[in-house]
This record gives structure tokens, sequence and C-alpha cells, in this order.
């Protein structure tokens, strides 16, 4: 007896981008992570077992909704300008796989839910903007209510402009929508269908939307389920709505982020308790959610090898640069302290929080020694980080030295700026009677640092403020002193008066501490802007201070003076972070006193503010401008 041997069909896939992206992933012809891979595992099984559970593959309707975007879409800025937007492959697979999935019992969409986790700069707004825009106009769908959302109202408006900008680039868009508002749009409709898309946010909803799209920027910033909540509420209206969540990696792992991150790639890899490789098992989990999330395998070096970055940058060559994201390896190398932030929104790698900051190798680069006697008469802003008891206080002085060309990535293009350069020194005060009982316990040098008047120590068992005073009082008579950045510890009633009574009598600005709160704008600056018609400053607040100076120690527009005080503070420093990566200096994880860097960002801070361009010097309100 002789038996057949079964043949298996190989399905032409020549004109399906979806199952040709899924084919070609598999086989490793195109690079991606775990979970991508596992999603196209998912997509090819389906084809296969997924009719028996009432599955059906429409690519009519897969290829209608990516033809859309070349036909009707246009992209903006940069060298995009004008231009069709022609899906690339990672694109075409996941808007195809969202609309092209259908129930063969009613011809709804299978997909209700997709969780879209990228790399920065991969293109993640545009494309949901065109998800959007096909939602509003081509989705079949009656009265279509479009929704960008974000944590919070301007977050929306970053998305919702890219469809914006859409429209305003297309002719037939801006033809048949009205918008609604300039300066910004605040809404499009398409008055035929009585369909519009417009941003929200759940402070401010007046009443409970009733989406058929929603489109959530940024996931790993939300702060609570609330924004998803509201609109996953109002889908009981629709028959086939769909909810497209859209971010970068986060790091904290109690966050509804973090919840969706770890449900998609279940889903995708088919297991509730998948392996550390990421082991595609197909168990069918979640038939409503698509997952996309990128990622490194586990023993991938995004440091050391370049080979890895496509699998989270999907549009690495297409949108972003090689040289971009070797800059961003150059940077975490030196500045430890922004490894993590490169991780998670370059490399899709959950972070913990907290990291050291700087490399010694990095800091050599802008260590000088000089005097601050050679910026004589210069314009200086100065901060003080006042210590509790016995600690160290520490004071810090930002000149600023002229102007520098420097490189920017503006609009994906390589410009030339004029940025500001800096010279900056450290000034310390400890106090006498318990600074060998200290040494001990800090493991520092202050009786060295003393010899070598690096450290200033103050009689008694606790720091002096009018020692401290009388320091600035001498640096207002020697520089133009334009103001004082400070934290308001003690600086109120303790430090205050002693200013006033050496007659130091300057511009003051209060530059909180760690990365909750940003101090109030400075009314005087804000006024002076009002009636000038520029920008309203900002408050002072740490992150953002932190940031100024790294970028000017990474550029080496600033100069710092060599003190052993200084470089023992900043090879202490550990940051933390929050999940919007914003860091702040960690006093009580450094592994040494810290508080001149504290001082340092701090002057830095208000020295490369917009607060510092409002005020002139004591003299020159005096009248006495020392030339």
């Amino acid at each position: 007896m002789t038996t057949k041997r079964r043949t298996t069909r190989r399905r032409n896939t020549s004109d399906d981008p979806v199952t040709s992206y899924a084919e070609d992933v598999v086989a490793g012809r195109v690079i991606a992570g775990p979970h991508v891979r596992n999603s196209c595992r998912r997509h090819l099984q389906d084809l296969r077992d997924g009719p028996k559970r009432g599955l059906v593959w429409d690519l009519a309707a897969a290829k209608r909704a990516i033809d859309f975007n070349a036909d009707v879409l246009r992209l903006n800025g940069g060298q995009f300008e004008g231009k069709p937007f022609r899906l690339e492959p990672p694109q075409a697979f996941k808007t195809g796989s969202i609309f092209g999935w259908k129930w063969k019992a009613t011809g709804r969409r299978r997909f209700r839910r997709a969780f879209i986790e990228e790399g920065k700069g991969n293109g993640k707004s545009p494309w949901a903007a065109g998800v959007g825009l096909y939602c509003m106009l081509a989705d079949g769908e009656a009265r279509a209510e479009v929704y960008a959302a974000g944590k919070d109202k301007a977050q929306a408006m970053v998305l919702f402009r890219d469809a914006v900008a859409m429209v305003d680039q297309s002719p037939a868009l801006a033809a048949r929508l009205t918008k609604s508002g300039a300066n910004p749009v605040w809404n499009l409709a398409d008055l035929k269908s009585g369909s519009f898309f417009r941003p929200i946010a759940k402070k401010g909803a007046s009443s409970g939307p009733r989406p058929s799209c929603a489109l959530c920027d940024e996931i790993h910033e939300h702060p609570s389920r609330d924004v998803l909540e509201m609109l996953e509420r109002g889908f009981k209206f629709r028959q086939q709505p769909l909810l497209v969540m859209i971010t970068n990696s986060g790091s904290d792992r109690q966050s509804i982020c973090w919840e969706e991150h770890q449900h998609a790639v279940q889903v995708a890899a088919g297991t509730r308790t998948p392996d550390a490789d990421f082991t595609y098992v197909g168990e069918v989990l979640d038939d409503t959610t698509f997952s996309y999330v990128c990622a490194l395998d586990k023993d991938d070096d995004p440091f050391t090898d370049p080979s890895c970055w496509v699998k989270a940058n999907p549009l690495l060559g297409v949108i972003l640069e090689h040289d971009y994201l070797a800059d961003v390896v150059k940077q975490a190398l030196d500045v430890p302290g922004r490894t993590n932030g490169i991780l998670r929104l370059h490399f899709c790698v959950w972070t913990d929080s907290a990291t050291t900051w700087m490399s010694r190798k990095l800091l050599d680069r802008v260590l000088r020694d000089f005097k601050p006697a050679v910026h004589h008469r210069q314009r200086v802003f100065a901060s003080a980080d006042l210590s509790a008891t016995q600690d160290m206080t520490a004071a810090a002085f930002v000149v600023p030295t002229g102007t520098v060309e420097r490189e920017r990535l503006v609009d994906d293009r390589r410009v030339k700026v004029t940025l500001p350069t800096f010279a900056a020194w450290v000034e310390a005060w400890t106090p006498k009677d318990t600074i060998v009982e200290r040494a001990k316990r800090d493991q520092a040098p202050y009786e060295a640092w003393v010899k070598d008047n690096w450290l200033t120590p103050t009689p008694g068992p606790a720091v002096r403020f009018d020692y401290v005073a009388a320091r600035f009082q001498s640096i207002q008579a020697d520089f133009l002193l334009q103001g004082i950045a400070y934290d308001r510890y003690g600086f109120k009633l303790k430090f205050e008066p002693e200013l006033d009574a050496v007659g130091v009598t300057v511009p003051t600005f209060e530059h909180p501490q760690g990365g909750t709160r940003r101090a109030k704008p400075d009314e005087r600056a804000v006024a002076a802007a009002k009636a000038s018609g520029g920008i309203e400053p900002e408050g002072l607040w740490f992150p953002g201070s932190v940031r100024e100076l790294e970028t000017l120690i990474l550029e080496e527009r600033i100069v710092l003076q060599a003190s052993p005080v200084l470089i023992s503070a900043i090879m202490s420093v550990v940051t933390e972070s929050d999940p919007f990566d914003n860091r702040w200096f960690s006093k009580r994880r450094a592994t040494n006193r810290i508080d001149a860097a504290v001082a340092l960002a701090m002057a830095v801070g208000l020295a490369t503010s917009r607060i510092q361009t409002k005020f002139v010097s004591v003299y020159e309100t005096r009248g006495i401008r020392r030339t």
C-alpha cells in the first residue's frame, strides 16, 4: 500500500506587505527583537490556525489602510516636507495587521487595542496620526470620533499637531476638512460625515467621549489609568472601536505602561510565563490586542554592538541616522547619569531609576587650573547650598565667557549654531571643631583641602553663615554679581539676614533641590517678559539645571576650576529619575558629600535660564558701572 505525501503549498505573499514582513523577520532577513519576532510568528500562525476560531485575513482591507497613507497623506518637517507618507515595512505591518484581521461572522475588526513600543524618533506620532485620520475618514464609521490623548492636554497636542500638519500638506484633506481654532488648531471636522478628530485630556473633558478611535501618546508618562479608562468607557457605543497606545520604554514597574507592556509581550509570545529568551509558545491569550514591542535580546549590548540598534529602532537609516545614535551612545559612555534615559528612550530597555552620573574621563576635559580673579569685573551668577549644622556649605560662581559654534541636530539636519560658553568655580565651608571626626566618617581628606585652601573652616561646631556672606560681599565688590540661586532650606531665616548685614543686595531666585518641584516664575522676570512681548520664563528646578550642566560639559562649553572638593563631589553623584526622564542629584544615595556639585548645577541653571537676561548688576542699578 502506498501513501500519498502531503505537500504544503507556499503562500504567495508578493502582494501582501504584512505577511512578507512577517516572513522576512522570522527568517532573519529583517533584524528585529524578540517581541517583534513573536508578533510576526503570531501573524503567520493565525494565517494557518485563525480560521478555526473565526478569524479571517482581509488583505484588501489591510492594503486599503496602508495605501491611504501614500495616496492621501503628506509628511511635514525637514527632509520629509510635503512627501507622500509611504509606510515603511514595519509601519505597514502595524497598520495592515490592525485593519486587516477581522471576525468572519461579523466582518468587524479583530483588534480593539494596539500597544506599540519603539525607540524615540521612529515616527510613532506621525504613524498614529495617520491611523487617526484613516479612522475618521475611511473606516466606514458613522459620526466617527477620533481623539488624541495624553497625560495632559499639552502632550495630546503633540500627536494632534502631526495630524493637522498632514491635513495642511494634503490638498484633498485641506479641501474636505474644516479646522477650528488657530495657533493652535483644536479640532478637525468632516462636516459631510459628522466626524471629528481632536485632542483630549481627562482634566477638562466636559462629558464622556464616545470614541471610535483613541490614540494615547507616551503611555510611560501617564501617572494612572484614568485617561485610558475614560476613553474605553465610551467604546460601548461603538461596534469596532480602536485604542492605539504608543510609547517609549519606562522605568516604573508599578505603572500602567508596565502593565500594558507585560500584557503585550505575553500576548506576542503566547504564554503568561515567558522564559528569558521570550521563546514563542503560541497559545491564544487575547485575540483583541495587537502587539508590536521593540526590544533588544537579553545578551545585546548597544554600547559595543551597533548591529543590535535596529531591534529597538525599526526605522534606523530612514528617519534616525546611525551617526545620531552613535552620538547618543557616546553621551551614555561619557555621562553615566544619562545611561538609563538613553537605554529607555533609544534602546527600549526598562531601567531602574538610579545611576552614577559623570565619568572622570569626561570631567577631565573641562577641568582647568585658573584663578577666579582672571574674570575680575565680569558678570557672575551664584548659588548657595547651605548645610544643616555640621555638614558642608558650598557656593558656586558661573561667568559667561563668550560664544562658540557647535553642531546640533535640527529637523533631522545637522546645522551650526552659536552657543554661550562659561567658566565656573566652587567654594566650600565646613565647621572647624568637628573636621577631624567628619573626615573619618566621610572618608574625605578635609584637613588636606583646608591646608591647600580648597575648603574654608569656620569657628565652632557649625558652619558660620556670616563667613559665607562675607565671601559674597567680596564677590560683589570684585565681579558684577547678577543674582543668587538658593534652596529654601535655611536661606530666608538664616542666610539672607547675613547678606543684608554686609550689604549684598542682588536678586535672589529660589531653586528647589530634588526632582518633584519647580520654583514659581520670578515675578520681575515675568513682568519684564510681558512688557517686551517675550516668552515668559519658567521657574528654576533641578532636572533642568542638571541637563544644562551635562550639556555644557559634553559640548566642552564650560571650564571648571580643578578643585578637589568639586571633583570629589561630581564623582560621588548618583542621579535619580522619574518616568518622564527628569533626573536630579540624590544626596541620600551619594557615595560622598556632593554639596559642591549641587551648588554648581544651581548656578548653571540660573546662568543659562531666561531669567538672567532680565536683570543687571547691583552696580548698574546704583549707577556705578565698573569697566
